[in-house]
Order: structure tokens, then sequence, then C-alpha cells
């Protein structure tokens, strides 16, 4: 992975991307962008490997020279200031004794000491510039939080003029303030400048401008306004006009970028002739305010999309896909950048590109990389009109995917939803607040089918981003006075965008277990593990055996074999079993852990290992039509790291009762000839079958994306031989190429047809 360099992060300057290429070439271990010069003519970087993008060695420039810090009497509060130094919001650890390997040239600084409020690293105190008396084998690094300081973006940026500055815009109802349901979609255009919020002059304004506009607000495109009815009501209103004179081309990613001009002070007359500037945006399917919008969107005729977003915490964020020969694939990160991902953001129905992400920021995809080196002028109205590169395996690899976090209209959903008693801010109680009749009030939601699907709701709807645990009872979280239960019976999909939005009792609560004790709760996190099974490897191991039943006592133990068996001549006899082996990776942004401690695990004195979770694995035979035919289920005998990527070390390991998990990068496999690898189909009639396993089936552990989670093959079976082919992951083809699928016809003269 090279190194990656970032801008500082001035909170008196909104931070954009810079739209150009020159500094955007291949990867390489030794070139990298350099970071601006700060108030204190510093130029901060991570470096050195294996490491993520949000972590390294720190470097910093000082008088044209690059060097390191000292590990001597660093502390998080240190690492704090320099991950903020460096962009992010804040650090989650810090390294010593050169984790990411030792740097060159001076060290810089030795035993730094900082409080952790700092707005610099010059105000921490150390032992001054250059003076040492370390080695490089002891260089620090931190790790900071994948979470960017606000307007900071992955791309080149440049820093607004600091004397004067469009901080933040926002749309005004030119009527009903304050009553307008949200989103506002129409109104005057108000910018927030350092003495408060001002209206901008229309004269010269364009569809262009009111693109940019709609844009950083969170929606893809804009419409005419009705200019008669806003310039009549302007004639009744006072104004503060603070801007004037914008003219945008329509491919910025924020009204900063645009040419515009400020009032000076003592301007006395301002905007002669012209009004306030309004704009009428479109909003994408997710947030059509009204029912009128719905239907007119419904009312054209869509096909299926041919650009996704896979993995990401928020609504709008993710790891860029795209549909190419009915199969998904990821896009490269060369030369990606905010006019790029903003094509992707706005046909995707939300509004232009916050960040442009590379570096795999939202975990590895698998199969195919269909894109590279995209280059859009941000006009585009499809990923697939901008001129781009198609590649081979050679020219890039998953670690660098490309990944986007578009702008989002203000919905208001997270003032609905709140969490209380819990340790901090991404744990507790969930309480909702509910309308009439009466006032608006909180309660508390009923605990019952509570789990990680519901869970995950609520953390999108409070910002938290994912769900590390769903939990039905919370005695442990005080509920302060909140005591009343308004919502019961919830059950989500797992991608609604607030808990309003799933199915629930509604106003008549049923609780099967009354009491604060038994409310719902969630433990939210901003990283979660995302498991796929290695399709491939199934395709080319499955094969059947006819394994005599004394073989087999252990496996009926676990319930590993058909119901069929109980029945069986027992040691005589045999059992058909279709076996294949399993390869399951873990490419999310976390560890994959059982979500039992194991001081809970199970003792299986046959096979002599612990299960950690009951069922990890479904496997089944099922009917073209979905019926299953057979089953079999695998616990997790050992969740553990068999193998793992270059850059990545084994961290579980079963033997000696050793901790168990799978870590991000590194894979689990289950070979074919151990027990409970297989499905029993002794009972099956010689036909034409869908295979299909599924990883993770009852959801009991939070993943960032469980659409991913089953594999399904072809299989043709004749009562003597079985071919099993056309494996995949169940979402990595088109919605047509999976109605193919599952109408396969079966085979003719043992060729696949």
């Amino acid at each position: 992975m090279r190194p990656v360099s970032v801008w500082q992060w001035s909170p008196w300057g909104l931070l954009l991307c810079l739209l150009c290429s020159s500094c955007l070439g291949s990867p390489s271990p030794s070139t990298e962008p350099e970071k601006r010069a700060g108030s204190q003519g510093l130029r901060f970087r991570l470096a050195g490997f294996p490491r993520k993008p949000y972590e390294g060695r720190v470097e910093i420039q000082r008088a044209g020279e690059w060097g390191t810090i000292c590990d001597d009497d660093f502390t998080l509060q240190a690492a704090h200031v320099l991950c903020r130094e460096l962009g992010f919001t804040e650090a989650t650890g810090w390294t010593h004794s050169a984790k990411y390997g030792p740097g060159t040239g001076r060290i810089w600084l030795d035993n730094l000491s900082c409080s952790g409020t700092e707005q610099s690293v010059t105000e921490c105190a150390s032992r001054g510039w250059g003076n040492s008396d370390c080695t490089h084998d002891e260089d620090a690094g931190v790790i900071c939080k994948d979470q960017r300081l606000p307007g900071f973006s992955d791309s080149n940026v440049i820093e607004v003029e600091h004397h004067l500055q469009v901080e933040e815009v926002r749309i005004r109802p030119a009527v009903g303030w304050g009553r307008r349901p949200l989103p506002v979609t129409e109104g005057l255009v108000e910018v927030r400048l350092p003495d408060g919020w001002s209206q901008v002059c229309d004269k010269g304004w364009s569809a262009h401008n009111s693109h940019v506009v709609c844009g950083m607000l969170g929606f893809p495109s804009e419409k005419r306004v009705n200019a008669a009815f806003y310039r009549l009501l302007a004639q009744r209103q006072q104004h503060s006009f603070g801007l004037h004179g914008v003219a945008c081309m329509g491919t910025e990613a924020h009204l900063s970028l645009c040419s515009l001009e400020f009032y000076r002070a003592n301007d006395t007359a301002r905007c002669p002739g012209g009004g306030p500037a309004v704009v009428s945006c479109v909003p994408g399917p997710l947030y059509a305010a009204s029912s009128g919008q719905k239907k007119q969107q419904q009312s054209k005729p869509q096909g299926e999309a041919r650009v996704r977003l896979k993995s990401g915490a928020h609504p709008g964020e993710g790891r860029v896909e795209v549909l190419k020969a009915s199969t998904w694939g990821t896009v490269c990160d060369r030369k990606w950048d905010l006019h790029a991902a903003s094509v992707v953001c706005r046909e995707l129905g939300f509004g232009s590109a916050r960040e442009a992400l590379s570096g795999a920021r939202m975990g590895q995809g698998m199969g195919a990389i269909h894109l590279s080196e995209v280059r859009c002028s941000g006009q585009e109205l499809s990923l697939w009109k901008c001129p781009h590169k198609n590649i081979t395996a050679e020219d890039c690899s998953h670690s660098q995917d490309a990944g986007v976090r578009c702008n989002l209209p203000y919905t208001g959903a997270e003032t609905r939803i709140r969490l209380s008693g819990g340790r901090s801010q991404h744990e507790g109680r969930v309480e909702v607040q509910i309308g009439g009749p009466g006032p608006l009030r909180w309660g508390l939601i009923c605990g019952d089918d509570w789990g990680t699907l519901e869970a995950m709701v609520a953390c999108r709807q409070l910002g938290l981003g994912y769900a590390n645990h769903g939990l039905q009872e919370t005695w442990y979280w005080d509920s302060g006075n909140i005591t009343e239960v308004v919502m019961s019976g919830v059950r989500c999909t797992g991608t609604e965008l607030s808990l309003d939005q799933c199915a629930h009792h509604g106003t008549h609560t049923t609780c099967k277990r009354t009491g604060t004790r038994f409310t719902a709760g969630v433990i939210c996190s901003e990283t979660a593990s995302d498991l796929l099974l290695h399709s491939a490897l199934v395709q080319e191991t499955a094969y059947i055996e006819d394994r005599p039943l004394h073989m087999l006592y252990c496996a009926a133990e676990e319930n590993c074999l058909a119901s069929s068996a109980r029945s069986a001549n027992w040691p005589y006899g045999h059992r058909r079993l279709l076996r294949f082996s399993s390869q399951i990776h873990n490419l999310g942004r976390a560890d994959f852990r059982p979500k039992a401690g194991r001081h809970s695990w199970v003792w299986h004195e046959c096979h002599g290992h612990y299960h950690s979770m009951d069922i990890f694995t479904h496997y089944d035979i099922l009917t073209p039509n979905g019926t299953k035919v057979a089953e079999g289920h695998k616990a997790s005998f050992c969740l553990e790291d068999t193998e793992c990527q270059e850059d990545v070390s084994k961290r579980y390991e079963c033997a000696n009762f050793g901790e168990q998990g799978i870590t991000v990068g590194c894979w689990d496999l289950y070979r074919h000839d151990i027990d409970c690898q297989w499905i029993d189909i002794t009972d099956v009639k010689p036909g034409n079958y869908i295979l299909q396993v599924v990883i993770n089936p009852n959801f009991e552990v939070a993943e960032s994306d469980f659409t991913n989670n089953a594999m399904k093959c072809n299989c043709k079976y004749d009562g003597h031989r079985i071919w099993v082919h056309n494996c995949h992951i169940g979402d990595a083809f088109s919605e047509e190429a999976n109605r193919r699928f599952e109408r396969y016809p079966g085979q003719t003269s043992n060729q696949i047809i």
C-alpha cells in the first residue's frame, strides 16, 4: 500500500477537493502528494507499511525536510492532536518501536507531551525541534478513527480564502418556515458567512448555480421555480444580501469553488433591481418529500441500476460497484476524484459527493474489477458515460477499491431517536419520539423479537454506523424517568432509514414481557465485519461420498444428518453425503467475533471442540421453485484464521481454548473431509436442484452487508453422480441473470445448457 498524505484542516476554512488529475497517478510506495503548509509552516503525512489509510508512521516536514517523532513519552493525547493535524477526527491508538518500519532523515520531536486539546502539535511540550537522543527504531505511529473532519476529502484539497468564505448553505422556505415537512426542497438560498446567514443576489443566477446548491444539500437535480411568485414575495420582505455574482459551471462540488463575490461592509446598495436567489430541488427516490413526487418518479420506466454502493455505515456511502456483462464488480481508485464520485452519487439519487474514497476505505470487494482510471467531467448522467479504462488482473487489486460519501438531504430523523443509560454515546436503551394526540413525547421500545436487523436501522437513524448488538434486555442501563413503552412488534428488513419505516404494532402496543428491563437496546459501531464465501472453491471440491453409519455417530449427535437417519439400522448401512469445502473470507472493516463469550461456549466431547455459535452456516438443497428437499447445518466448530492476506497477521486460533474469530483480510477454511461439512442427500431423488449455502443465517453477529451471505449453485443429480456449476454469491449477478439462473433447464448428455 502506498503512503497516503493528507491536508491539514483548519477550523476557519472549508476544505474542498481540487479536481485535478496531475497529482493522482498509479499507486507507488515511493510517491505521494504532499500536505499543504499549515499555519505553523508544517506538513504532516502517514507512511510505512503494512497499514491501512488511517494509520501509519507520523512524518512531519519542517524547513523543507521530512522527519519522524520519537516514541519516548508518547501518549494517546499526542495521537489525538496529530490525527487532527492529519485530517481525522480523533485517534483510536498509537504505536511505538517503529511498528510501521523505521523512517529516514531527522527525528524532529522527542518527549512529546500533549493534553489532547491543542490545535497544533506546536502547542505541545517537547525537547525542541530536532533535539532528540532516539534512533529511527523508536519512531512513533498513530491509528486514527476512520472518519474525516468536516470538509475533508481524499483527493487534493484547497482551502477557501480565510478572510471571507461560504461556510454553509441552506434552503429557507419563503413561507411556513418551521412548519414545512423535511427535507426542504424549495426556497431562498442562504449562505452562512462569519457574521451570520445572508441571502444571495439572483442577478445572473443560472441553472448551473442551482445544480451545485442542490447537490450540496443532497439532491440529485433541480427544476424551474415560479420566479414571478418569489419576486412578488421579495417586495414584501426584508433581505440581507451577502453574496452576488455567483457563476458556476455546474460540476463544482461546493459553491465556494464557483466564481463569486462578497459584498463589502460599506456597500449600501446591495442587489439593485434584483432579489434573493431561489432554488427548487428534486429529491431522489429515498427522499421523495410528497406522494406526488413519488408517483411521478414511479411512473417513469426504470431499468436495473448499473451502479450501487456496498458496505457503507450510513446512507449514501459505500464501495462503488458497477454492473458489466450481468456481473457486479468494483472500480479501481486510480485517478478517482470528486467529479467521478459526484456522478455516482447523483446517479443513485443523492447529491454531489462529499468525499471520494480510495484505498478500499469501505472494505474490499471480491470478484471482478471492472473499471480503472475513470475520468468524469461531472456532467455525465452515469458513470458508464465517463471515459475509463478496462483493466486486467495485473492492473489493480481490491485493496484499491474506490468508494464515495455523498451529500444527503436533512430529514431530521436523528432527532426522533436517542440512547440513554449507556457507558458511551454508541450504546444504550433506545428511546423514540412519537406524536399525538397531544404533544410529542419520548418512550421505549418493547424488546420482544428485537434483533440485529432492527438494531441496524436504529444505529443508522442515530448516525452511529453499524449495529454491533441488538439487545432485548437492558436492565443494566438506567432508563431515567422514561418508562412508557410506545412501540412494539418492530420488524425491519435492515435497509430502512428509520424505525418508523419498519413494520410495528402501531398505537396499540403489545409486549409479552413488561417492564423497562425488557426494552430494546443497541450497541453501535463505526465498523463491522463482512463475510463472503469463496463460491469457486465449493464448485471445485463438490463430490458424493457413501459413508458407513458406524463412522457417523458423532455427526448424528450434532444433528448433521437427515431426520431419516434416526430410523436407520445402525451401525449397518450408509448415508449419501454431498461434500464440499467452505472458505469464508472477512472482507469487512472489523473482525468477525462470535456473539457469545467463551464462558458460554459449549464443549462437544465427541468431536473434542467448543461451539462458539450453534449455527454458523446453513446448507440446503432446493428445487428450482425454492422447496427445500435436503438440509444441513454447521456449528462454528472453530472460527479461526486459517490463512491471511500477505500483509495481515493471524489473530485467532482455536488450539488451547484460544479466542475464536476471523480477522479482517483473513479466511477460515472448512475442508470437505471434516465432519458435518456436507449435506445428507440420501433421500433426494434424481433431478435438477439448487445448492445454497448461507453464512450467519440467523444474523447473530452484525455485518456491514447481509446480502452477500448466501451462495447458490446449479446442480444436477442423476442418482449416482452430481454436477455442481454456476456457483456465485447471491448478489453477484444482475436481476436478469438471477432469473435465468432460477430457470435453469438442467443438462442433456452431461452437457451444461
